[in-house]
């Protein structure tokens, strides 16, 4: 790898946005990770793709889609569901508020 495309600094903006809290060995690390895998891209890129088909997922197993009927079935009562949790309030689960 010559350049460095993520710093330490990208990792943890990316961090604080999905507020994580990292140890400076792993900014370290998820750095290079990041900068490995952009790397092996960019190798990827040099090769010369002109005469290769594109590769498709049913091209590769001989597969189509296959589709089933949407059948309706027992499901379980709502009151065997709620006694498998502690987390629960008239009848419902209760989970924390997001906003």
């Amino acid at each position: 790898m010559t350049e460095k495309i993520i710093t330490k600094t990208e990792v943890e903006y990316v961090a604080k946005l999905a507020k994580l809290e990292l140890s400076e060995e792993q900014k370290e690390l998820f750095s290079k990770q990041l900068n490995d895998i952009l790397s092996f891209f960019a190798k990827l890129k040099e090769l010369d793709t002109e005469q290769i088909e594109p590769a498709f997922h049913s091209h590769i197993t001989h597969s189509t889609n296959h589709f089933h009927e949407d059948i309706p079935k027992p499901s379980l009562a709502q009151e065997v569901v709620l006694n498998l949790t502690e987390h629960k309030q008239d009848g419902y689960f209760q989970v924390p508020k997001i906003l």
